[in-house]
């Protein structure tokens, strides 16, 4: 080997060296939806590449989503992966009762690979005060009531969904849950950003609220086969 040709291997080494490594994480798109989406084509959502759902079941105590009967067949139908989510309204009643009254209508779970466990949307109260006038500790108080009430009936802990604002706001950013409830983050941008406390990742990541398919735009943090997990 002469001295040039020596330099040129020495001189691509250190560029290869130089050059950072992008790995591309694997992920899988998917949607949220409820009857504000009317008639939805699952065989169409299915043909865009979505593989999973989820689907507004109940609301407080008081409320069923009156479109989550027919999502959830058509859905089962097209093949998508799907579960049911339930809006918490933590001023109304306990943990345990919203939670009763989720797995009551639609919101159970079953290890058959095609059901995701129920989720918790908790998040900015539409009606009234932030944090529905819950102190931090009361708040991070009725999650767990809710959170261990689903887990004793499936045996599984439910997702939980919220935005990294909301959660430090009227949680005081707990990271109580991170061990137990996989994260569902909603953040409308290129990045994940920040997460709540605990959380070294999200399993869902809701990144924006409109799209070429129906209703919110999700990812989940891994590939199908772990999805189906």
């Amino acid at each position: 080997m002469n001295l040039k040709t020596l330099h040129l291997l020495l001189t691509t080494a250190a560029v290869i060296s130089a050059t950072p490594i992008v790995v591309k994480r694997a992920s899988v798109a998917g949607i949220d939806v409820s009857h504000y989406q009317g008639t939805i084509n699952w065989s169409t959502v299915k043909a865009n590449g979505v593989q999973f759902v989820y689907i507004k079941a109940t609301e407080g105590t008081t409320y069923e989503d009156p479109d989550f009967s027919t999502n959830y067949e058509g859905a089962t139908n097209a093949g998508l992966i799907r579960g049911g989510y339930h809006f918490a309204h933590p001023d109304s009643s306990s943990g345990a009762t919203q939670a009763n009254y989720f797995l009551a209508h639609g919101g159970g779970w079953s290890g058959d690979g095609i059901t995701l466990p129920g989720a918790l949307d908790i998040e900015y109260n539409p009606s009234g005060a932030e944090c529905y006038g819950l102190s931090a500790s009361s708040m991070v108080s009725w999650v767990k009531d809710f959170s261990t009430t689903y887990h004793s009936t499936t045996g599984v802990y439910p997702v939980i969904y919220t935005t990294t604002d909301w959660w430090t706001t009227c949680t005081g950013n707990s990271a109580s849950f991170a061990s137990t409830n996989p994260l569902w983050v909603a953040r409308y941008a290129s990045a994940v950003g920040t997460l709540p406390a605990g959380w070294a990742y999200e399993t869902f990541w809701q990144n924006a609220d409109s799209g070429s398919n129906p209703g919110d735009q999700d990812i989940f943090n891994g590939d199908s086969a772990g999805l189906k997990k």
